[in-house]
């Protein structure tokens, strides 16, 4: 690894002063990239870096979502969902932060879904998904309709990218724990469009994160370039015709940006560089998207899109059968539990105890296939391909759990639901919000009897049962403040 200087501030070749503790050799190599905007780019690292959050189409819309926060936001010019905050703020100590209304996210981050492009009703593939920034823009963009694939090979990784994505309320994804070549082998020519956000050196974030700083080197980059060359190889198998793969890192080397797409094109001859463009960011060489610290504010990022041609080589295109994922997905065990099976509780809860309205019904079952791994129901979306085979953290949306004759509901199912979803919920003030979230017990209307979807500012948060003017806590002890 290359040494770093041992001090506050050090001074390059230059005589430019630098805080931030930075690597000579990146320093050097900068120098020779940048030429005469060098001494623009590392002045960036003597100023405060920015902060973002993106509000959740799924739980509230901007009006709503911008008259409940209360603060100081500027929008940030590349991202529809996106905002600046001020750091003093603490954003992710509001209960809003908790129902699932918004993301905290590194404005630059933001730039990649943009130039993705999700629509509803896509497949979608985030092949490098964790801990679910990304993931989590797209499955807004989506609106529910379409099939979501995230994936990230490290299980503790996984496990943080399952929660955002149930945080979020996110129905329509299912998160994997494959290799990118096993998903290749799965998935051939199935998406219509695939993020690969790949691992890399992280340059582009050493204003934000020392770690990135100490783990730098040149032989890194080197081994990141190899394998992301790995990476896009596997990717682009699961590309359909006519179908998008957007390539990104957050780092500023040539050698893990431009030269891995131009070695993919000159491989590829099926896929070209398509232009793309956000506001108030230039262009970089070839069509590619490059953000510069100094130029915008948020940190380094880069970004090419990349589209495979119309004609399929192969004539297997989507060999992956096209019958309905309903009845391949569908829970081979039907064992009646005291005269109910697993699928008859979840809808017997979910009509009797919680009041299931026309549009909550039509939320959860329009294109989702219920279904049961022993006594857990799931809702899995419907262009799921079958399951087997496939190492998976989260196979959808997860309603509950079958105990005996009834069904314990998830926390999930709570903030997938809507107020409007169910006749049976309960707005909570901002006090009683804050004792809720710690797990207290609250004081309601005597009249009020079972299971209630709690809510706060109109976003659903968790789940309580009443009886007797009290709201029995339902919300994770994992997750109590």
């Amino acid at each position: 690894m290359e040494n770093i200087q041992d001090s506050s501030k050090i001074q390059d070749s230059n005589n430019i002063i630098i805080k931030k503790i930075l690597p000579p050799a990146f320093l050097r190599r900068m120098k020779e990239q940048l030429g005469d905007r060098y001494e623009a780019f590392v002045s960036v690292y003597d100023r405060e870096r920015t902060y973002g959050l993106r509000y959740n189409p799924l739980k509230m819309d901007r009006e709503d979502f911008l008259r409940e926060i209360p603060f100081v936001l500027r929008e940030v010019p590349w991202a529809e969902e996106g905002f600046y905050y001020e750091a003093s703020e603490q954003p992710g100590r509001h209960v809003l932060h908790e129902a699932g209304a918004f993301y905290i996210q590194e404005p630059s981050a933001m730039a990649v879904v943009e130039i993705l492009g999700p629509k509803p009703g896509e497949r979608i593939l985030d092949l490098c998904a964790a801990p679910g920034g990304k993931s989590t823009q797209i499955a807004g963009r989506m609106r529910g309709q379409g099939l979501l694939v995230s994936n990230e090979i490290i299980p503790s990784r996984a496990g943080i990218l399952s929660r955002n994505i149930e945080r979020l309320g996110i129905a329509n994804c299912v998160v994997c724990r494959e290799k990118p070549e096993r998903l290749a082998e799965k998935f051939t020519f199935f998406f219509d469009r695939v993020l690969v956000d790949a691992p890399c050196s992280g340059e582009g974030m050493f204003r934000k994160d020392d770690t990135a700083i100490a783990e730098w080197s040149s032989e890194n980059v080197a081994m990141c370039a190899a394998r992301q060359r790995d990476i896009l190889e596997h990717a682009a198998k699961m590309v359909c015709p006519g179908g998008v793969l957007v390539y990104s890192t957050c780092t500023f080397s040539v050698q893990e940006n431009e030269d891995v797409i131009v070695d993919f094109v000159e491989k590829h001859s099926d896929f070209v560089i398509e232009e793309a463009t956000l506001c108030g960011v230039e262009s970089g060489s070839g069509m590619t998207v490059r953000l510069w610290p100094h130029l915008i504010e948020g940190e380094g990022h880069f970004a090419a899109k990349l589209r495979r041609a119309d004609g399929a080589r192969q004539t297997d295109f989507r060999t992956i059968a096209e019958e309905p994922a309903g009845k391949k997905n569908r829970a081979k065990r039907n064992v009646k539990e005291n005269g109910k099976t697993p699928g008859e509780l979840c809808k017997s809860f979910l009509c009797e105890e919680l009041g299931l309205t026309k549009s909550g019904e039509e939320k959860l079952f329009k294109e989702h296939v219920l279904y049961n791994f022993g006594d857990v129901m799931y809702l899995i979306p419907e262009e799921m391909i079958p399951l087997n085979g496939l190492q998976v953290e989260r196979p959808g949306l997860q309603i509950g759990v079958c105990e005996k004759d009834r069904l314990k509901p998830s926390h999930a199912l709570a903030l997938f639901l809507h107020p409007e979803d169910v006749s049976k919920h309960y707005e909570m003030t901002p006090e009683q919000a804050a004792h809720y979230l710690h797990g207290e017990t609250l004081s309601v209307e005597s009249g009020l009897k079972g299971w209630y979807l709690m809510c706060v500012q109109g976003c659903s948060i968790g789940f309580g049962k009443a009886t007797g003017g009290q709201m029995k806590n339902h919300y994770p002890k994992g997750l109590r403040r």
